[in-house]
């Protein structure tokens, strides 16, 4: 029985859940990475994220290539890039709005 699209969409976003993912697919944005070049930005152990790039890659978000010794990682496709810009676009006018809201209180005190 195959899986129902908001069951598979439940999963993309449980994918998305871990900060490190997010950080991870930021930096992506910006075209591929090797792996040092992300742990260098990212500050952390390389245990915690080659793993994380596992679940990422297994997901389907990021891809790997081997590049002689080096591991180099990049976004799946296009639409993984759109993703994390329209998750932006939503925090910028959730924030707005929250500041709006804010800047009301503040003048009715």
């Amino acid at each position: 029985m195959p899986v129902p699209l908001y069951q598979a969409k439940a999963e993309l976003f449980k994918t998305l859940g871990h900060p490190l993912r997010i950080r991870v697919l930021e930096l992506l944005c910006e075209g591929p990475k090797q792996v040092r070049e992300l742990l260098t930005a990212i500050e952390v152990e390389a245990p915690n994220l080659s793993q994380q790039l596992g679940v990422l890659r297994r997901a389907g978000l990021v891809t790997a290539r081997r590049d002689g010794t080096t591991v180099v990682y990049e976004l799946a496709g296009a639409d993984v890039s759109e993703m994390m810009r329209a998750a932006r676009r939503i925090l910028t006018e959730l924030l707005a709005d929250q500041h709006e809201l804010l800047a009301e209180l503040e003048q009715t005190t």
